[in-house]
């Protein structure tokens, strides 16, 4: 497909948090490299233990990070929507990709080659900075989800999961919302069975903590 180079792709960079801090002539000079691709509903996109060379940005649809366990069975890592991105591993190093990811409704994205990622780093001290920083970032997000996994209740790991994923769209009463979610899904992404999740959101309900809206949860607001 042809390359794309429009003002909402600059847009988009800069929502990212490795882009944000880049100075415009570099989010241009990434922009011009950027190649569109669409995937239907339930394809996968990236799979577990392939080669990978690119990174991509969501400009469309949501995906989920599943990783197989042991005993074959699909274990969901995270969700990602709008302005999310993924496989920027592969930008640094050549190992297989570590979880798959599939679309869970039609997705566009944008996606971005390792040797043109490279050859823009050695030439832009800015984008070094921003992505040394974001890099930090996740190291510090994996060690807080490594100690939530070690020393938090579920009750504990379930509420930080769903404030995480709640998005800024209102629900009702302006409470932030999150995406669609099984209990399946967030037991996957806690570490814990179904059956704890579920008594689990029905004591945060009890409480007053959560409230339902179709499919989606509304959390307290931030403040």
């Amino acid at each position: 497909m042809a390359q794309s180079h429009k003002p909402e792709t600059i847009a988009s960079l800069r929502a990212i948090p490795m882009f944000s801090g880049v100075s415009r002539d570099a989010l241009e000079s990434i922009a011009s490299l950027l190649i569109e691709r669409g995937f239907p509903k339930n394809k996968t996109i990236v799979e577990e233990g392939a080669p990978g060379d690119y990174m991509y940005i969501i400009v469309e649809g949501r995906v989920k990070v599943t990783k197989l366990s042991g005993d074959g069975r699909e274990k969901i890592l995270e969700l990602l929507d709008v302005g999310d991105f993924f496989g920027e591993m592969s930008l640094f190093d050549e190992a297989p990709r570590s979880a798959s990811v599939k679309a869970m409704a039609q997705v566009r994205i944008l996606a971005l080659a390792r040797n043109d990622f490279l050859r823009l780093l050695s030439r832009s001290p800015d984008l070094a900075l921003s992505v040394i920083q974001e890099l930090t970032r996740r190291l510090r997000q994996v060690d807080e989800q490594a100690s939530s996994l070690s020393f938090q209740r579920v009750k504990e790991r379930t509420m930080g999961l769903l404030v995480r994923l709640a998005r800024e769209e209102p629900g009702q009463e302006g409470r932030p919302r999150t995406p669609v979610l099984t209990h399946q899904q967030i037991a996957d992404m806690i570490g814990t069975s179904r059956e704890t999740v579920t008594r689990a959101v029905k004591g945060l309900k009890a409480e007053g903590w959560l409230e339902q809206d179709g499919k989606h949860y509304l959390v307290p607001p931030a403040d």
